[in-house]
């Protein structure tokens, strides 16, 4: 094959290339993880407020969402292992400039520009960079493994956080970060690239288009929580009486549509696409990146419900925190690793579906292990059985979406695979979190009202000030609330045993909608392949 270049060819050579291509996945998935447990401290270190370091991680997914099919593309130009350490350079200058940020400016500059660009690159590179790198039957398990290592990474992130921001500062993650790069660089040698072809321009109409599409739609899901889904939250903007976030949604479905239609008519005059229109009519890359999106929007969802639960409810500290999610990542790199090696010519789309099975299967036990007064040993084998099945369709579905196309189109492909991913992640943790807002504000509302030890003038300014959501409090800092409000000892019991009970019927809505999205997602696992694919030809 003309595309193709052999550099796993032995075992050694093949553990060098899988840890780098690894160790670029896992850095990519850790940032966003460890600043959420950071953003107070980091808040205050830059003197700013904490709306303003949510922004910047809001602008971060951003920039990835906007620039990951161009990313993908310039891959295909300049060569994917070089598209790959260039973004690991401009990443590794973005981390260490975060490590040195003074002030929120510098950290928009460093954290969510200069990383998301590097972050866009990288990405889509990593994935060209495995296919060719290692034949079709050894294919499944390095993207298990690829995959594996970015949700550990975010497992992990609050550990990560929780140490260095209890011991030491959370510049040293970044700074850490800064020598992780550049070690990958250093490994990067051994990986191989396969030839660049005679491609010379980069549709800039079409960047333009998916750029903007993909941004609207992510900024639209993005500030969910804060304008609401539909109808406005107070002081919300809206038009005709409609949340922004929908004519966002909908101004991002139109562009990315006139992008589609673009595309069509540059690849119809013989001019280079961005992306060939004809790849979505492929059913089995349109099946695995269906699969990726419910991964991703479940997974994304589990990890935004899961840390809340420990240490808002149960009151555990960052670091038990990010210990009671490792159970997590061990189920994950287990089937990851072992079903390719042991079971190498499994059914895909058996293996997906046992894989959609277990997480349905694990939210539901969470579903139903959630209660006032449980501990945090109940998310212990909720987390192994959804860790089973992240790890199951992690073992597949790289391999699955990028063996449909020639490999020649395998750095579009991976630009694709990922903006998909980017949408299902930041759709799953807005849709959680606004289920869990809505469902705990009814709860609360509904407890409130029918306490007769609550004054009727109390319930009337609870359910007027409470309209937009209530507030996600732990017990001490409810309390420590009311204390400062002068509230009467039974008001402040009630309330107090009201947030308790809705606290845990929002996480039951958010888990339950999780749940209901892996059912979804067993219906569209028709298009995954029966059979282990072998490579497309070009």
């Amino acid at each position: 094959m003309a595309t193709r270049t052999k550099a796993a060819d032995s075992p050694a050579k093949a553990r060098t290339v899988l840890l780098t291509l690894a160790a670029g996945q896992f850095l990519m998935a850790l940032d966003s993880s460890v600043m959420n447990v950071s953003i107070a401290t980091v808040a205050d270190d830059l003197s700013t407020t904490v709306t303003g370091v949510q922004g910047a991680i809001t602008a971060y997914t951003l920039v990835m969402a906007m620039f990951m099919i161009p990313g993908g593309k310039v891959g295909t130009l300049i060569g994917r292992k070089r598209a790959f350490t260039i973004g690991c350079v401009i990443y590794g200058c973005g981390s260490l400039t975060t490590a040195l940020a003074p002030n929120l400016t510098v950290l928009l500059i460093g954290w969510s520009f200069l990383e998301g660009i590097g972050a866009a690159l990288i990405m889509p590179a990593i994935v060209a960079l495995v296919a060719g790198n290692f034949a079709t039957e050894r294919r499944p398990a390095a993207y298990g493994l690829v995959a594996a290592a970015g949700a550990v990474a975010i497992a992990v992130g609050p550990l990560v956080g929780g140490v260095a921001t209890t011991y030491f500062s959370w510049r040293w993650v970044f700074a850490g970060e800064v020598l992780v790069v550049l070690g990958i660089l250093a490994l990067a040698r051994r990986v191989a690239d396969a030839p660049v072809g005679e491609r010379a321009r980069i549709d800039l109409v079409g960047a333009a288009l998916s750029a903007l599409g993909l941004g609207l739609f992510v900024y639209g899901v993005l500030r969910s929580d804060e304008w609401g889904w539909f109808q406005p939250k107070p002081d919300a903007p809206s038009w005709l009486g409609v949340s922004l976030v929908v004519w966002l949604m909908l101004a991002g479905i139109l562009l990315i549509r006139l992008f589609l239609h673009w595309e069509a008519r540059t690849v119809e005059r013989r001019r280079e696409a961005l992306v060939d229109p004809a790849l979505l009519e492929n059913r089995q890359l349109t099946g695995g990146l269906t699969m990726f999106f419910f991964q991703y929007l479940v997974q994304m969802g589990v990890f935004f419900v899961v840390p809340l639960y420990l240490s808002v409810a149960v009151g555990l500290s960052a670091l038990r925190t990010g210990a009671r999610l490792l159970p997590l990542s061990v189920t994950l790199l287990a089937a990851a690793v072992l079903i390719p090696r042991f079971l190498s010519n499994v059914s895909p789309r058996r293996v997906v579906r046992l894989g959609v099975l277990a997480l349905f299967v694990g939210a539901v036990v969470l579903m139903a292990a959630l209660d006032v007064g449980a501990g945090a040993e109940i998310v212990t084998l909720p987390l192994l059985l959804i860790g089973l099945g992240m790890g199951a369709l992690a073992s597949q579905l790289g391999s699955v979406t990028v063996s449909a196309v020639p490999e020649s189109e395998s750095a579009e492909v991976g630009g694709v695979q990922n903006a998909v991913t980017n949408l299902g992640a930041s759709i799953g943790t807005a849709l959680a979190g606004s289920i869990l807002i809505a469902a705990m504000t009814t709860s609360f509302l509904t407890s409130v009202e029918r306490n007769p030890d609550i004054p009727a003038e109390v319930k009337r300014q609870a359910t007027v000030e409470l309209e937009s959501g209530v507030p996600f409090l732990s017990d001490a800092d409810l309390k420590s609330a009311l204390d400062e409000a002068g509230t009467s000892e039974k008001v402040a019991q009630a309330a107090l045993d009201a947030n308790e009970d809705a606290r845990i019927d929002g996480l039951r809505a958010a888990v339950a909608i999780l749940a209901l999205a892996a059912l979804l997602a067993m219906f569209f696992t028709s298009r995954i392949p029966k059979t282990q694919p072998a490579s497309a030809k070009p």
